[in-house]
């Protein structure tokens, strides 16, 4: 017996949550199918809708504005302006007050654990202080166990990008933390949870502890910026019991992965969808499709503990990634869709799919699924390669996330367009 629902999104990431959600609020029955836990735990947890050119201009002021100029295919041009500013909308009511950034159409600087800035529409709140935009001297920490922060050298990075504000780093010990190889989760448990731990002083709370650790190299900053380890059921508070005792605004950098924004981002996402009445299947890869015949997909074929099972639904939603995500997928001699063999334009010799200079414009980074306006999949003939399927985020092509920062701000926009879309259709 096949699985029946009215929209099936394929895919738990960003953009599959967001396509889940908009399709709900049609009224209609949504499911989500994933193989595995989403990227959303590698992310930053930033939502940026457009931080430089495709030709590599910027860090732009007004992503809106340059909208407007990006090229036939991009996957904004496929959606228009106006459905960028209702996906954030939408994510803003999602997000409610753990995201800033709602206030301005412009991006704001916020920055990295590298030095560097990046320019970003929303970010989460506990990064808001931090802003590279605001002229107040700056503290980094980082600690011996975590590696991946080197608060030094992010500090002369920054100042070094020209900065408006003095940047200081510092090295220290994590109070209660011994081993290198702990998860970023132990260091937000130990202050979620107010952990003794033991110092030179004797034993004392987690929270206490680091303050003191910190305080005691405090100069005349008026800010600190921890590395996004503050808690995480209870992040809010961690950070204000060490602003009270500290005497100075606090706030996280984004980290690489594994990232706690990011992981906090997913789990908000994830009690909306259950908020929404979206029923969630994890773990079941979709392996094969049938079509009915007239060029719709009559359902999929997923793999539930080795048991092929199939879902059937009116309308569906690919929201599987790019070629990190291996929505998108090559060998030696093409590139493919791995589900649905969808069309993905590259060229016929492997060679040409990349440039000597690795920091160069590389062809397989626009490597996609090219999106008719209804985000519609088409095949080589630039018909569409099913009329009930649309794809989303990172699997289609025509724009490169990472140089453009576009990433989160695609998925948000084209998840939410084929979402409504999908919703729209199923309901009829």
């Amino acid at each position: 017996m096949a699985i029946e629902d009215d929209v099936l999104v394929i895919g738990g990431g960003l953009a599959g949550a967001t396509a889940a959600l908009t399709a709900a609020e049609e009224g209609v029955q949504v499911r989500l199918v994933t193989h595995k836990q989403s990227t959303l735990r590698h992310a930053s947890g930033l939502i940026d809708v457009l931080g430089y050119t495709p030709a590599g201009e910027g860090p732009i002021v007004d992503p809106f504005e340059a909208l407007a100029d990006l090229p036939e295919g991009h996957p904004y041009e496929r959606v228009g302006t106006e459905a960028v500013r209702e996906a954030l909308s939408f994510f803003d009511e999602i997000a409610g007050d753990a995201y800033s950034g709602g206030h301005t159409a412009s991006n704001a600087l916020v920055p990295t654990h590298g030095g560097t800035v990046k320019p970003t529409a929303r970010y989460p709140v506990s990064t808001a202080a931090g802003l590279a935009s605001v002229p107040e001297d700056t503290l980094l920490v980082g600690f011996e166990t975590l590696t991946d922060f080197d608060a030094p050298l992010a500090a002369s990075h920054l100042e070094a990008a020209g900065a408006p504000f003095s940047a200081r780093g510092v090295t220290l010990t994590f109070p209660g933390i011994v081993r290198d190889d702990a998860k970023i989760n132990r260091y937000a448990h130990l202050l979620d949870h107010e952990e003794t731990v033991q110092t030179g002083a004797g034993e004392t709370s987690a929270r206490e502890a680091l303050a003191a650790t910190v305080d005691a190299h405090l100069k005349d900053e008026s800010r600190v910026g921890f590395p996004a380890i503050l808690g995480d059921d209870h992040a809010a508070d961690v950070r204000a019991d060490l602003e009270d005792a500290l005497g100075v605004d606090v706030f996280e950098v984004p980290m690489g992965p594994p990232s706690l924004p990011g992981m906090r981002l997913e789990d908000m996402l994830y009690d909306a969808l259950g908020d929404a009445g979206v029923r969630v299947t994890s773990g079941v890869p979709v392996i094969d499709y049938e079509t009915d015949g007239n060029g719709a997909i009559e359902h999929v074929v997923v793999d539930r503990h080795g048991q092929e099972v199939p879902y059937r639904a009116e309308q569906y939603v690919l929201a599987t990634g790019g070629l990190v995500g291996k929505g998108v997928r090559s060998e030696r001699e093409r590139v493919f869709e791995p589900i649905f063999d969808c069309h993905i334009p590259h060229a016929a010799e492997r060679y040409d799919w990349f440039v000597e200079d690795v920091f160069g414009e590389q062809p397989y980074a626009r490597f996609g699924l090219v999106p008719d306006r209804e985000l519609r999949p088409l095949g080589e003939d630039d018909d569409p390669e099913f009329s009930n399927l649309r794809a989303v985020g990172g699997v289609l092509g025509g724009y490169d996330y990472a140089a453009e920062k576009s990433g989160a701000g695609v998925s948000l926009a084209t998840g939410y367009v084929a979402g409504e879309r999908a919703g729209t259709e199923a309901s009829r």
